[in-house]
């Protein structure tokens, strides 16, 4: 077993594992550590834990010390920077005519590095830009490309569901979502009305999927030949949520309703039957 503590660098950020030493850290502190861009300020989300050693990427690095008053006062300063490094350079990928769209600017805790998001339909050169930017901030400058879905993600907004974007909100990472979990889900497959801001499908057709995975795996096909107890007939409808089947009746020509429990009672169904 180690001790470790998680912490997030961006609201709704990835959860890094650091090793809190002799430091008893709580949610409530801030913490300056060392990552692979430099020494850096995050939010303890999670405070002293032990867990085992397989749970987590070794070896960690250590926390330097919990942040003090000095350290937010230049997270501040840092973000006021921000604002006035995003006009200049979005004044400066005008002058050069680079088809990019910046999206954020972020400066390390120590400085030494400003990093720059941007969006573009294919590869940008955008060498002089860079040179021109070091020129005028004196330290080293990184432009990073991102996807629609980070750039939502940066950006926030107002889902279709009228609560703001779930990426934005808490979702760490991204988890991949599919057309099929549309279907599964018996949607419509309008572009329009599963996608996101991002021009993507959404997120939340990830959250109720593993459900209807079960359900589906319950409850017979549709087109699929029954025998109940009031006759013949064939499956017609699904209602996932409630685990009922509809089933068209051939002699009564009529479609009835029933329950999973109910057609494995009739033996229309049988548990050992049921598809895996």
């Amino acid at each position: 077993m180690i001790e470790i503590i998680g912490v997030r660098f961006k609201k709704a950020g990835k959860i890094y594992y650091f090793d809190p030493g002799d430091l008893a850290i709580t949610t409530d502190h801030c913490v300056i550590v060392e990552t692979v861009r430099g020494i850096e300020y995050g939010d303890v989300v999670i405070a002293n834990k032990r867990v085992d050693e397989e749970d987590v990427v070794l070896p960690l690095k250590k926390v330097i010390r919990i942040a003090d008053e000095h350290d937010h006062q230049t997270v501040l300063e840092n973000q006021q920077q921000t604002e006035e490094a995003f006009e200049l350079c979005a004044r400066k990928i005008h002058e050069h005519k680079l088809d990019m769209n910046l999206v954020d600017v972020e400066f390390t805790f120590d400085r030494n590095k400003i990093i720059f998001y941007f969006t573009a339909d294919g590869r940008v050169d955008f060498r002089h830009l860079v040179k021109d930017l070091a020129s005028v901030f004196k330290t080293r400058i990184e432009l990073r490309q991102i996807g629609v879905r980070d750039e939502a993600k940066m950006l926030g907004g107002i889902g279709p569901c009228g609560r703001m974007l779930c990426c934005s909100t808490f979702l760490g990472d991204f988890e991949p979502v599919s057309i099929k979990m549309a279907k599964d889900q018996n949607l419509s497959l309008n572009p329009a009305k599963i996608s996101g801001l991002c021009g993507r499908l959404m997120c939340c057709l990830k959250y109720e999927n593993d459900m209807y995975e079960d359900a589906k795996r319950e409850l017979p096909d549709i087109g699929e030949r029954l025998n109940t107890a009031q006759g013949k007939g064939k499956v017609v409808g699904l209602n996932m949520l409630e685990r009922l089947v509809q089933v068209e009746l051939t002699e009564l020509e009529r479609v009835v309703e029933y329950t999973i429990d109910e057609l494995i009672e009739e033996g229309a169904l049988s548990v050992p039957a049921v598809k895996q």
